[in-house]
């Protein structure tokens, strides 16, 4: 179901994030937050890459321990890579780690310290409101239904022992939301080849994109 925001923390940090929740749902935006809205007995990875592409804004609450955190990390590589607007919530006066400055240096940062933070949140719901208010009024008109291609049918051509493989190579990178995504690509893939190049685009960087493709061609998952 589409939402407005999806909210990224740390664990330690849930109380926060509860809170920035409830005072950005005050003023009507709708927001995606675990573990709150994931579905029982819901794959966690499925679940959250789905609240990732129905969302329109991230907003991360930005503390020490979110700057350590892998999860935190993936999920802001996602939405990065999703082209998803990322408002980082610094709640303390850290400077972010290098793998996610990489993700964040373009990013506009809102400050939420010192406490309160009551006036900080009235500062975040202004500036959600004005970003999405911008959002819609950029949004294309509906596609004709008429217009729509069909997808391909399902790539018979990988059997499970193949998708497992490439499960493995690309979890290397981004970790457990791997299997996710090729399930998904091998859904309308042509071919094998067309399989393994587009799984090569959810990795971020030129050089991790060329090691992911040649590591499958090493393996004779595909001729060149």
């Amino acid at each position: 179901m589409p939402h407005d925001v999806f909210v990224s923390y740390s664990q330690p940090d849930h109380d926060c994030a509860m809170e920035l929740v409830e005072h950005v749902e005050s003023h009507g935006i709708s927001t995606w937050i675990a573990p709150r809205d994931v579905s029982p007995a819901a794959d966690w990875a499925a679940e959250i890459i789905d609240a990732l592409s129905a969302a329109r804004v991230m907003v991360l609450v930005f503390s020490a321990s979110s700057n350590d955190s892998a999860q935190v990390r993936r999920e802001v590589e996602r939405a990065v890579h999703k082209q998803l607007r990322i408002l980082p919530f610094r709640i303390e006066d850290v400077v972010p780690s290098k793998s996610l400055e990489y993700f964040l240096s373009a990013q506009h940062w809102l400050d939420a310290f010192p406490p309160p933070r009551a006036p900080h949140y009235e500062r975040l719901c202004a500036f959600l409101q004005t970003a999405l208010r911008t959002q819609a009024a950029r949004v294309p008109p509906p596609v004709n239904a008429a217009d729509v291609v069909a997808p391909a049918a399902p790539l018979a051509a990988v059997n499970a022992a193949q998708l497992q493989q490439l499960d493995m190579e690309l979890a290397r990178y981004i970790g457990p939301v791997a299997k996710i995504l090729v399930r998904r690509a091998a859904a309308d893939a042509s071919d094998f080849e067309h399989l393994v190049l587009r799984l090569a685009t959810e990795l971020d960087s030129d050089h991790e994109r060329r090691q992911f493709i040649d590591t499958c061609r090493q393996l004779g998952r595909f001729r060149s």
